[in-house]
């Protein structure tokens, strides 16, 4: 059935992806954000700049539609989240507050919000050797301070909204979404879109920076895979917060490896532990997200990080910043 959705955030990465994935899908779309994608053209219907955390705009925004895909946050990689606590708490309860509101003022049928596994606690993250985190995890609450907070907030604030009768919502707690058409650059990046970039950008046996010792470990999920389980999860019956990621934890480290072979150069690595580095490992228990939709991310690592690496790749060579050498031995690779 074609439904009118709303994408908020529609200007960043996962959002743009989200607006693709609707349309492909046959639905008419309204994005809405602070800026226009930066990459490619948006594909919505109607694309509206709005800044999400005034009341007035988030009315507008919900207006005749059927469902709310909230992707909108002040956020970025590891750097950003730890430095700006203050701004990105305040930035994203205003968001959400809103957005969750209007989105009843207005009828909407169904509401998604997109968590984040910043929210499960801290001392169930201090081995890089991490057991898998399960959604029942999250409490008793210690989540990174800021951004973490600010989204177990939020999931509570749908759970109201739902219990009372007000909005159907449902929410999902990303792990580290990464691919193509996202930031690489400029503080906000994600380490598969960092290290990427780094590699790009020296030649055969240069050396990288390496934020930590590299021990570090995470799981990442490829966004076409996120998108896709953020329309499962819209749709299923399960009102409560579920992990959406992969459950295969790699070093940063080994991430380094796993780009340098895609670009197919020799890469030594200088480990800076002064730099963010975030809690010592995280991973995605998917026990819960096969029992409710019989589904999880197929993507694999290597797969998706060599669609990331050469499309920043690309943007770095058009911008003619990748000497000669660089340039050709990724895409031969």
């Amino acid at each position: 059935m074609r439904k009118r959705a709303l994408v908020t955030g529609a200007g960043g990465f996962i959002g743009h992806h989200m607006v693709k994935y609707l349309k492909a899908e046959g639905h008419w779309v309204r994005g809405a954000d602070l800026k226009p994608p930066e990459y490619e053209e948006t594909a919505a219907d109607e694309f509206e700049l709005l800044d999400l955390r005034r009341w007035e705009n988030c009315v507008g925004a919900t207006r005749d539609v059927d469902e709310v895909y909230n992707l909108a946050a002040d956020m970025g990689g590891i750097g950003y989240i730890t430095a700006y606590h203050a701004d990105i708490a305040r930035n994203n309860i205003l968001i959400n507050a809103h957005m969750l509101e209007a989105a009843h003022v207005n009828g909407v049928e169904r509401y998604f919000f997109s968590s984040s596994a910043c929210v499960y606690p801290q001392y169930r993250q201090r081995s890089a050797d991490v057991a898998p985190l399960a959604e029942d995890d999250a409490y008793p609450a210690e989540p990174e301070e800021g951004y973490g907070w600010e989204k177990l907030y939020a999931e509570k604030l749908c759970q109201y909204y739902g219990e009372e009768g007000k909005l159907e919502t449902r929410v999902a707690r990303f792990h580290n979404i990464y691919g193509p058409l996202g930031t690489y650059e400029g503080g906000r990046e994600k380490a598969p879109a960092a290290i990427s970039r780094k590699i790009a950008l020296v030649q055969d046996g240069d050396e990288i920076e390496v934020w930590g010792d590299g021990q570090q470990t995470r799981s990442f999920t490829y966004v076409a895979d996120c998108v896709e389980g953020i329309d499962r999860i819209m749709h299923s019956e399960y009102r409560h917060p579920i992990n959406l990621g992969t459950d295969r934890l790699i070093s940063v480290s080994d991430l380094v490896d796993l780009v340098a072979r895609i670009a197919n150069k020799t890469i030594r690595k200088r480990f800076d532990a002064t730099k963010p580095q975030g809690v010592r490992g995280r991973n995605s228990d998917n026990g819960k997200l096969r029992e409710v939709l019989a589904w999880e991310p197929q993507t694999p690592l290597e797969e998706g990080m060599r669609e990331t690496y050469l499309w920043i790749e690309s943007e770095l060579a058009r911008a003619g910043r990748i000497p000669e050498l660089a340039a050709g031995a990724g895409q031969q690779a």
